[in-house]
């Protein structure tokens, strides 16, 4: 028999400590390949399967070195999530201290940057190894509210026995990630724990709802960054011939004049002054200006082909698609959504309807909408090398698929129908 999710948290909120029994033992049975009374919440099973391929000890933490108070500070002032603090700490901490519960955020490491809260929960966390600057990725200290969510890409609710080892089981923790709106990129993920007798069903909903409301903010703050760019460039703008537009630091488009609006240039990782090669705008000069950049179209050919494109899903929580042997190489992290689009281009080279990926993204090939969308974002900066009517790599590119050494490892936040017969057909479950 298979709990669903809310039932275990409703079960474990009526009898904290019968759940907590009943956890140990589906943990027990499932370690010892013995037969559970229940079976673990698809999320939980699918991660202690990861834990059990990675060799994480179930029976002894292991804890890595904390980060020295002068790295944790130079994280902390280059993390993005230092902007969204303060709506963490209003939605989260004054519930949290009256609940005896605790406020933790990672960085997209891992690393505990922030931990605030009750005082006498924070000394229980610290017997935990739930300290600044500790590593609590999932493949360092098994299942739970911090690393979990960061491979999941989506909110988790962990509890008692639910933790891959032991020492863990007498916490129940809640975490959500957050990312940059921007991008899609992972900045971090934002927590709220404490002993099994604080767990509420209603903590992952709540956690959930505030890291929303936070990449609600950044997505604000990057708004008004390109509303003070955009007054910066409009003057610089109007002397320049031809066709030229302005972008921040991370190619998000503030103005253009003598073209059409671009949402985003693909700059490069390190931007100079000179002559370069952009992605869909070609050969141009670029220049320093104000918190961005002057980009002006120059005389010269457009866009090479690429003789070859790499899609890299060899690592579990960071994709990339990189362009080798054009005018000029470049490189970009994907979103979830993104790498799972590409993977299913690089491995249909005849190309695909967007009814097509809708069927294999979502199982429903009416969602043709949320593909154009997104395949829309997508070709903004990998236009150079897409067709569409079908979507589609270009005839002469060359693709190469960089895969996880163990299949079960491929996007394992997907659940896109085929993705998951990818991992099946490579040898996974």
């Amino acid at each position: 028999m298979a709990l669903s999710p809310m039932d275990v948290m409703r079960f474990a909120a009526v009898d904290t400590a019968g759940a907590a029994r009943m956890l140990s033992e589906v943990r027990s049975a499932r370690l010892s390949g013995g037969r559970a009374p229940v079976a673990p919440r698809p999320v939980i099973e699918q991660s202690w399967d990861r834990m059990l391929r990675s060799g994480v000890d179930p029976e002894h933490d292991f804890r890595s070195g904390l980060l020295s108070p002068e790295e944790i500070r130079r994280r902390r002032e280059a993390s993005e999530l230092r902007h969204v603090l303060p709506v963490l700490r209003e939605a989260l901490l004054s519930v949290a201290d009256v609940a005896h519960h605790i406020m933790v955020v990672a960085d997209e490491d891992g690393r505990v940057l922030w931990r605030e809260g009750s005082a006498r929960v924070l000394r229980r966390a610290d017997g935990l190894g739930f300290e600044l600057g500790a590593d609590w990725r999932e493949e360092v200290v098994g299942t739970n509210g911090l690393g979990t969510p960061a491979v999941t890409r989506r909110p988790v609710q962990v509890f008692a026995s639910e933790h891959f080892v032991r020492s863990q089981a007498t916490w129940t923790c809640a975490g959500a990630p957050i990312t940059d709106p921007r991008s899609g990129r992972l900045l971090g993920v934002v927590d709220v724990s404490g002993p099994l007798e604080t767990m509420h069903p209603a903590t992952l909903a709540w956690v959930d709802s505030v890291a929303k409301l936070a990449e609600a903010r950044l997505r604000e703050l990057h708004t008004r960054s390109l509303e003070r760019l955009r007054a910066v460039a409009a003057p610089v703008l109007a002397r320049v011939g031809g066709r030229a537009l302005v972008a921040d630091r991370d190619g998000w488009t503030a103005a253009v004049t003598g073209m059409p609006f671009l949402d985003r240039v693909v700059l490069p990782k390190s931007p100079e002054a000179g002559t370069r090669w952009l992605p869909a705008f070609g050969a141009c000069t670029v220049e320093p200006l104000a918190e961005g950049w002057l980009v002006r179209a120059a005389a010269g050919p457009g866009p090479q082909d690429a003789t070859r494109i790499v899609l890299d899903l060899g690592q579990p929580r960071r994709w990339s698609v990189r362009v080798l042997g054009g005018a000029e190489d470049w490189a970009r992290e994907l979103s979830p959504r993104h790498a799972e689009l590409l993977y299913l281009l690089a491995v249909h080279r005849g190309g695909r309807s967007a009814a097509a990926l809708a069927e294999e993204m979502f199982g429903d090939p009416a969602r043709t909408v949320t593909v154009r969308a997104e395949m829309s974002r997508v070709r903004r900066y990998l236009g150079a090398y897409l067709e569409h009517r079908p979507y589609r790599f270009c005839e002469d590119a060359e693709i190469e698929l960089l895969l996880p050494t163990d299949p079960r490892d491929l996007l394992p936040h997907s659940t896109a129908p085929t993705v998951a017969e990818g991992r099946a057909s490579l040898g996974g479950p």
